[in-house]
């Protein structure tokens, strides 16, 4: 696939990061996919034509990540490399934010000189980035979520913890601690009646890690051994998962018999297992319906 162009904008419309890699494309393109996505009816497709030029994006932290191509590439391709360079972008910078951005133009340029060449993609890979980069990253703090938990863990840390770039950093120590860092990230989704009882919920979760460790030592992750997947029962009391998938450097020798997964965690940030349930399980809160008349209308609250 070849792209055309590259380009980061603000919400407002901005141009925070530009890039022609073919000079072939017409002026002006980062106005008109501003102005067409702010002007669609509802949500604009990631995909679109604007008079033979393919305009493919990816939103993320409310910036909209662009790229332009006037050949007929495959739009799977095009999102894919979208959401790979965010990653990278992320990874090298701490935070994915318009301030991170900004401030590390220049880092992000160089990233992006290495990733594309002529508008074709080289390499997306966090870890083989690093012996091209030279630029160091400006620190950025991480979104406040206003949420503070207690800490039952001493080894419990706060979620901005792993806003850390991976590469070296301005005024950061030389030295980095050995940490690895795991997340278990579910989202569910939970359909109620209107007595607050569950008529179809599911769960999509992700194990994420973030690894800061020098060298490459050999990782195992030991999951829960009553795991079923594939929906098919298992003992009581068994976490049945309707399907999974595993990070690529995932070793799954010992998974089958004892739930083991053995890997040596690439640099960066990498979802090492991602799965689904549908089965029954209990929801953390029900949301009870309340509708009042006041004076000649309605006021409902949940």
């Amino acid at each position: 696939g070849m792209l055309c162009q590259f380009f980061v904008l603000s919400p407002r419309g901005d141009t925070i990061i530009t890039r022609d890699f073919r000079g072939d494309s017409v002026k002006g393109t980062a106005e008109i996919f501003f102005r067409k996505v702010k002007f669609w009816a509802g949500d604009a497709p990631p995909v679109f034509n604007v008079e033979g030029t393919n305009f493919m994006f990816v939103k993320k932290s409310g910036l909209f990540f662009v790229c332009t191509t006037v050949s007929n590439i495959s739009p799977v391709f095009a999102i894919e490399l979208l959401g790979k360079m965010t990653k990278v972008f992320k990874d090298y910078c701490g935070v994915l934010n318009e301030e991170s951005i900004r401030k590390n133009f220049v880092l992000i340029y160089e990233l992006l000189d290495e990733i594309m060449d002529f508008g074709y993609p080289q390499t997306t890979g966090t870890e083989n980035l690093k012996a091209c980069i030279v630029n160091e990253a400006i620190t950025v703090d991480g979104p406040k979520l206003g949420l503070s938990l207690p800490k039952m863990n001493p080894r419990t840390v706060p979620s901005n913890a792993v806003h850390r770039p991976v590469g070296p950093a301005v005024g950061g120590s030389k030295k980095q601690k050995n940490e690895i860092f795991v997340d278990i990230l579910e989202r569910l989704t939970v359909l109620l009646n209107s007595a607050g009882y569950v008529l179809n919920s599911s769960i999509d979760g992700s194990i994420q890690m973030k690894s800061y460790l020098s060298g490459s030592p050999e990782l195992k992750l030991a999951l829960n051994e009553d795991i079923s997947i594939g929906g098919s029962g298992g003992s009581y009391g068994a976490v049945v998962l309707d399907d999974c998938n595993f990070h690529e450097c995932v070793d799954l020798t010992e998974f089958d018999d004892f739930k083991i997964l053995s890997f040596y965690p690439p640099d960066g940030e990498f979802a090492v297992m991602n799965y689904r349930v549908t089965s029954d399980f209990r929801v953390p809160f029900r949301v009870f319906p309340v509708i009042e008349e006041v004076g000649t209308g309605l006021r409902l609250s949940l």
